[in-house]
Formats: structure tokens, sequence, C-alpha cells
């Protein structure tokens, strides 16, 4: 992993510092959606590749008997793939087709694919149905143009973002841009020709009637998804608390929990017809991914009685345990919204279907199907709270319950490490920092006890906050590795190409487990001012990662710069004979390297080429 010593000492840094300052604000980093895994150098080596899709887009004339149609169609490079538009989630990153809303046109139904996928059980992803595009496909839906309207003079404007992937790796995903005009349209097989209008309903009912069989059915099974199961347990202790209350309390908490629940579900739901946002999709986002990781850890953290979570019967331990003999209305709400976020990455039996029906559907469909989910979801605690002698069988309250919720903790940090798989490596060390801030602000808040004066126990709220936030910010402001140079990959065939061009190579000798080659990199090399002149000169940075074991760098290093350690920084002039080299070692500052480029001077004949890049 790229920047590993220097980040841990950096860590170490941050920490230390935290003790002594604290500050109110909070950072987030938002700025990545998928993708950093497909390079296996953490991105740093990342050379652009040439564009493997291409979209041509095209709709007709409306006939007498057919209505309008919109054609747009992919042409894959051989050896790659995109996946289909109703790709389930939990796997790959669905194809999206987007068209820029417009009074002239509208969609009248939903795009279908000429050929169909190809779909094969993958078990890298639990052995989830995965739909795979390749060579070419054309997705048509039908198309309503506004009365009046010369077709001769309409433009369908929209993008198609896919992701891209050979069998080794995938490049990140991108919206492909397309125009469609009026043209003869692509030849569809076996053509079936239009129903009456009354069939037509009636299909439509029959469909809308089968998926909300389906949701109702996939948000029950929801229930037992690996994601869930860890956080079944907040409710299965709940009923264990209920046992001895009356059946009204009992039916009320449990239609909390499922408020809390369905207000989740409408919130996707909401997010689906507005935004086209799919299920699962928000985990493609960088701060949620951080922010539920920081949940889910201080949850467990609390389990385990470093702290306690100020919410009457959520499940803390330890000197509170008077407030936890009554789960609470805002506990019970609670849980239900923290069970359906941690549901959202997973996908069931009937749910991949369900929410790919709602993508080309109004808006009333989508809130009608992702309520049925929630509804699916919810129902076995509904039918508890209605019939609470159903967890008559379940043991009374009692000590063992401490163990049991101590076990579930360790579930919970099995959670963090799932999410910590949902990242990019860039992300792994501030993230964990983040962590050991909030780690240390749960600890000085649980210290306090319970019945120390409110002032002591503000205090300890106020610093523990302060600390996590200062941890956060740091975190992720210096231990982010947010390289700017266009990094290209070292070999002694790749510098002797560069030079035979004609080009000014900078390489830098660097190492995971060398602390110094990482500060240079930060705060020397990786700069704006470094990255302004390399682009001006047309120089080409190079790596030479000494992680592991490599014979050819060793040999570059004592052979032809005469250094037996690292780090080295070797820049090697434009047409100059080897022995002119420019080397800086040991630890570096920017105007050093500014001043061996403005040395070394530009690139040659090869300027132009990597200025175009």
């Amino acid at each position: 992993m790229w920047g590993a010593c220097h980040r841990f000492l950096g860590s170490a840094v941050v920490l230390a510092g935290v003790l002594i300052f604290a500050a109110p604000v909070w950072a987030q980093s938002a700025d990545e959606s998928f993708g950093g895994r497909f390079s296996g150098f953490g991105g740093r080596f990342g050379a652009s590749a040439e564009p493997v899709v291409s979209v041509a887009s095209q709709f007709n004339a409306p006939t007498a008997d057919q209505p309008a149609r919109l054609f747009v169609t992919a042409t894959i490079k051989p050896g790659w793939h995109i996946y289909s538009i109703t790709q389930p989630p939990g796997g790959p990153l669905a194809t999206k087709i987007r068209l820029t809303p417009s009074q002239e046109y509208r969609i009248a139904g939903y795009f279908q694919a000429v050929p169909p996928p190809e779909t094969k059980v993958e078990p890298v992803f639990d052995n989830l149905a995965v739909e795979s595009h390749y060579g070419s496909v054309t997705w048509h839906a039908p198309l309503e143009l506004a009365p009046g309207i010369d077709p001769a003079t309409i433009r369908i404007e929209g993008v198609l973002n896919a992701q891209a992937c050979d069998a080794n790796a995938c490049m990140p995903p991108k919206d492909f841009p397309f125009t469609a005009v009026l043209g003869p349209g692509v030849a569809l097989p076996e053509e079936k020709p239009a129903e009456s209008e009354p069939s037509r309903q009636a299909l439509a009912t029959e469909v809308l009637a089968a998926t909300l069989m389906g949701a109702f059915l996939g948000g029950l099974i929801l229930n037992l998804m690996p994601c869930v199961l860890p956080v079944i347990s907040l409710k299965l202790l709940s009923f264990i608390e209920q046992g001895g209350q009356s059946r009204g309390q009992v039916f009320v908490l449990n239609l909390w929990y499922a408020a809390g629940l369905m207000l989740v579900f409408l919130i996707l739901a909401t997010f689906s017809a507005s935004f086209s946002l799919a299920w699962g999709e928000q985990f493609t986002l960088t701060w949620f991914k951080v922010t539920l990781t920081a949940l889910v850890f201080v949850m467990a953290l609390s389990f385990l009685g470093v702290w306690e979570i100020p919410i009457p019967g959520f499940m803390g331990s330890g000197a509170a345990g008077q407030l936890q003999t009554q789960e609470g209305a805002p506990g019970a709400f609670l849980k239900g919204v923290f069970t359906t976020i941690l549901a959202t990455p997973c996908t069931g039996p009937f749910l991949g279907p369900v929410f790919g029906f709602t993508l080309e559907e109004p808006a009333y469909v989508s809130y009608l199907v992702f309520g049925t989910v929630g509804l699916g979801m919810a129902s076995p605690y509904l039918i508890i709270g209605a019939l609470p002698e159903l967890i008559r069988f379940l043991p009374k309250p009692g000590a063992w319950m401490e163990t049991l919720k101590q076990v579930m903790a360790f579930l919970l940090l099995g959670t963090v490490v799932y999410l910590f798989t949902t990242m990019t490596e860039r992300y792994f060390i501030p993230t964990l920092t983040l962590l050991v801030g909030l780690w240390f602000a749960c600890w000085l808040i649980g210290r306090t006890p319970i019945t120390a004066p409110p002032s002591k126990r503000n205090a300890a709220w106020i610093g523990g906050a302060a600390t996590a936030i200062l941890v956060g910010i740091l975190a992720f402001t210096l231990l982010l590795e947010d390289l700017k140079l266009p990094w290209v990959m070292f070999s002694s065939e790749a510098l002797a190409q560069a030079r035979q061009e004609g080009k000014t190579v900078m390489v830098d000798f660097t190492a995971d487990w060398c602390p110094n080659c990482k500060w240079n990199l930060a705060w020397a090399i990786d700069t704006k001012r470094v990255n302004q002149l390399v682009r001006k000169n047309g120089v080409v940075p190079m790596v030479a990662d000494w992680t592991d074991r490599s014979p050819m760098i060793k040999e570059v290093l004592t052979k032809d710069l005469g250094r037996q350690s690292i780090p080295v920084l070797a820049i090697w002039p434009a047409g100059a004979p080897d022995e002119d080299v420019v080397i800086l070692d040991g630890t570096l500052i920017e105007s050093q390297v500014l001043q061996a480029l403005e040395r070394a001077g530009p690139s040659g004949n090869g300027r132009q080429s990597f200025n175009s890049q």
C-alpha cells in the first residue's frame, strides 16, 4: 500500500497533537465515487487508457401502428465488457442511460437490451448473477414526441454511464455523451405487433402486482442477508428486554422500529425518483462509507462498555443500567434506521428485477416499490409487536445479556472490516486514524461517571468531540495521499525508451518502508509547483518502488547512481550523457527539486508528445 510508513508516522504525530489542541470543525472527504482498485499501484502509476467504449444513438419516426423508438448502441472493444442496466446491486456497477429533459419528447417505457446480457454467477460477489455485454449492444425504448413537432428538428441529448472491464482490471465509470437524430432505427428481432390499450393496461397491472409481491418477499429475506445479521442482535436483545413489558408497550416500540426502517426506504425512493440513485449506490460515495464505518465502530465500543450511547434502551452497558430497562422510542426508531442503512449494500432474491423495474417508471412507482420492500423487512417486527407472546420462548433478561452484547460487538467490528473493503486504499490510513480518534473520544466520555456533575460530563463530551473532530480534519488533510504528478512505473527499458525519445526523466526511488521517502514525496516532490514545472518542461516522472526486493532497481541504484540506500531522486537531462544525471538523496525540500529540474532542463523532441497526454 502506497505511503504506509509515512502515513503511519503521520498518524502518531496527529494523535499526539490532538491531546494538546482541539478545534470544533469537521472535515470530510467526498471526492471519489468509485475506482482506484483498477490500478495495482494505488493509482500512482495509472496511465490514461484509450477509450474502449463508443456510443451512437438515433430515433425513428412513429408509424400508424408503432410509436417512435429511441436506440442507444454501445460498441465495446474486443476483450472488454460493460454491465447491464438491470445489474443487481451488490456487484459491479450497473450501466445507466440519462437523457436531457425536454418538452419535445419523453420516454414512454423502459429500455430493453438487444442482445440480452450474458449472465454468469460470480462467487466473488457472493454468487450474485453478473450481467455483462460484449461486442455490441443496443438499448431501445418507446419514445413519445410532442404534437406538432417535426421529428427531423429534434436532437435528443444524453449520456451512457458505463464501467468497462477486461479479465484482469476495470476502468473507472465514465459518461459517454450521445446525440440522437432522426434515422431509420435499428432492426429488432421478432418485434410483436402493438397490443390494444386495454390489454396493455391489464399487462401493466399484472407486472406491477408481481413486482410488489417480489418486493415484499425480497424485503422479508433481506433480514437474513450478511450485511444485516450483525445488527439484528440489536433487535434480538430488545425482544428479550420487552418480555416483561405490557403488550401495548411492546407494540408501540416495534412500530417505532418499523417507522425508522420505513423512513430510510422512503428517502431511498426519493433518491431513486429524483436522482436515479440505485439501491446501494450510496456506497459509491466515500463520505458515506467513512461516516458509516465510524458509526458502526462507536456502536461496537458501546457494546464493549467503553462508553454509553445516551439513548434509553440503545443497548449500552455499564453504570447506566437503569436506563436500559426500557428500550425507549428514540432507541427503537434509531435501530430501525441503522439496520436499514446497513442493509443497503446487500441484495437478495427478487430485489434485482424489482429495483430495475423502477428505473424508467414514474416517481409514484418508486415510492410504492421501495415502501413495499420496507414493509416486507419490517413485517416480522410488526407481527411480534402485535403478538408479543411469540417472544415468550426467549430467555429472561439476566447477566448473560452483558456477555452476549460483548460478543455482538465483535460482529459489528467485523462489519467495520467489511466496510474497509469497500473503500479504495488511499482512504485506509485516514479512516483508521479517524477511528482511533473516535476511540479516544469514547474512552474520555465513558470514563466520566454518569453520576458526575453536569459540568464534568459536558466537559468530557466537549473534549471528546473536539478530539474526534480534530483527528478527522488532520487525518483527511495530512494523511490522504493526493498525488498530482502523472507518475509512470519505472523500468530500465522505460527509462532507456524515454531518453531515446529525447525526454528529461525524473525517477523517484522509494519504498513503503522508507518514511523519509514519503516525506519527500508529500512535501518536496509531488507538489503543485513541481507539477507545474514538470508539465511545462515535458519531464517524464517515474517511480521506482523498492518496497519488495527488486534486483533491477538495486542494480540501477548501485551501478548507475552509486547509491546503496534511499530516498534518491535522479533526473536524467534530455540528450545528456548518463554521467550527467542530477542526483538528490536524503530528506529534501521543494526548492531543491525545483532547482534540480531547472538545471536538467526541458525535454527535447519528446516534449510535445508528453504535454499532449
